[in-house]
């Protein structure tokens, strides 16, 4: 869900930022992310976003910015000109981030809207699910073009719910969408988090879609170290130094369930044998004697909860994903590591280690698209059941078909990109996104 104001400043206008210094962090408490017994990564970093008071997204009331108005791009000259109105917009509003749906409004969520009238059976009611809906103006915007592009039957059937986990967003989701009266009998918010089963209740065996816009990237993650390549990789917990006020990293062995999983997910192909069982090579145990290098690997498994609980409360479901596929100048070491940014005086400022984030940083992932699509099939079943039977020659079929965009070819097969272009023929939509991607994912019949 989010797309923040140093997330812009990084991938859109290329600002340079100065490292974050402990001043910042340590005026922070840790007492409501680490207590008195060690937590796993993801426990900390769940808790560093989202705790009711003291989280991030709780410290930044005005995190999400609406734009009074669309930006006009035809008047835009160019490149140079966009940048400057980006600027100008995010000091007018003091607000930490604008989503690109929100940038490009009502287009990007135009867009949006027809790939789902494009591929839905449109004899069953069109039933869409938000996850993290922002400020609303996805939803708006879908809904808009619902009323005035659908058949009248499709809009008039049709429900519209957003999960959100903030009850400000709630509530400011409620305000957008309720501009026009009439979508108000069409949507409503559940606060709650999407990733919990039991609050989606039972199983909805009706086809649905499910929207998760930039909502990937602010998932949490666990953390696995090893102290060279050939030693049994570990789970990371996070404790309390003795000081009481610093934190540190604390290593076990790999037990966690969610961990494991991610880890087969991640090495179905190459062994059908657990990881952690494999004997290293001997050539390989003399590379690591000789030139021992730690490593460090970064686990989405909170994207593997969430996608866990979509497919058992919306087996029938269709997904449209947008995110980040890569992030610059990432300062936190590990495979898929996040970027961990402060904003302070209007200016970004990045953290070396996911530890100094308590409540005052943003912390986000870049996605593995490869690994999303594999998640995907081992949380509808198919992967899962190679993975457990340790069968690879399986004929069983798919149980989704799916399909990664760069989102300029998104936006060009079912936007109207003319609609984001300057004078000068840029276009932001189609030319600043090169590092974002949608994915889609539609159930399948063939599982023969």
């Amino acid at each position: 869900m989010a797309f923040t104001a140093y997330k812009c400043s990084r991938l859109l206008l290329h600002k340079s930022s100065s490292s974050c210094g402990g001043h910042v962090a340590a005026f922070f408490s840790t007492q409501f992310v680490v207590g008195d017994t060690p937590v796993l990564v993801r426990d900390f970093i769940h808790s560093a976003l989202y705790h009711p008071e003291h989280g991030y997204f709780s410290q930044s009331p005005r995190s999400v910015g609406v734009l009074d108005r669309s930006i006009n791009f035809h008047k835009l000259q160019g490149r140079k000109a966009y940048m400057s109105h980006l600027e100008k917009v995010y000091k007018q509003n003091d607000v930490s981030w604008f989503t690109p749906v929100e940038l490009f409004k009502p287009w990007y969520a135009h867009g949006i809207a027809e790939a789902i009238l494009r591929t839905t059976n449109l004899i069953f009611p069109l039933k869409i699910y938000e996850i993290g809906g922002g400020s609303g103006t996805c939803a708006k915007g879908i809904l808009d073009y619902i009323m005035l592009n659908a058949p009248t039957r499709v809009y008039n059937n049709m429900s519209y719910t957003s999960v959100e986990i903030s009850s400000s967003l709630a509530k400011k989701q409620m305000e957008t969408v309720g501009e026009v009266s009439s979508h108000l009998s069409k949507f409503k918010v559940e606060c709650r988090d999407a990733a919990d089963r039991s609050g989606w209740g039972d199983a909805e065996q009706q086809p649905c879609w499910v929207i998760m816009l930039e909502v990937l990237d602010n998932l949490p993650h666990d953390l696995i170290y090893s102290e060279n390549q050939v030693s049994p990789w570990m789970e990371v917990w996070v404790e309390k130094q003795q000081d009481r006020y610093g934190l540190s990293e604390l290593y076990k062995p790999m037990q966690d369930p969610l961990i494991k999983s991610c880890l087969d997910i991640l090495n179905v192909d190459k062994d059908y044998r657990p990881l952690e069982t494999r004997e290293p090579s001997l050539p390989s145990s003399v590379w690591a004697k000789i030139f021992p290098k730690p490593r460090r690997r970064w686990l989405p498994t909170g994207c593997l909860k969430l996608l866990q609980a979509l497919h058992g409360a919306l087996p029938k479901m269709s997904m449209i994903a947008s995110d980040f596929s890569y992030l610059p100048d990432v300062k936190v070491p590990g495979d898929r590591a996040p970027l961990v940014s402060t904003k302070k005086d209007g200016n970004s400022s990045d953290h070396s280690s996911y530890l100094d984030a308590k409540g005052d940083a943003d912390i986000f992932f870049p996605t593995d698209f490869w690994l999303l699509e594999r998640i995907d099939h081992y949380s509808s079943g198919w992967l899962k059941s190679r993975i457990e039977h340790f069968d690879r020659s399986s004929k069983q079929g798919k149980k989704r078909r799916t399909i990664t965009l760069d989102t300029s070819v998104f936006m060009e097969e079912f936007g109207l990109p003319t609609k984001t272009k300057t004078k000068d023929g840029y276009n932001p939509l189609l030319d600043d996104f090169k590092n974002t991607k949608f994915y889609l994912s539609v159930p399948t019949p063939n599982t023969k």
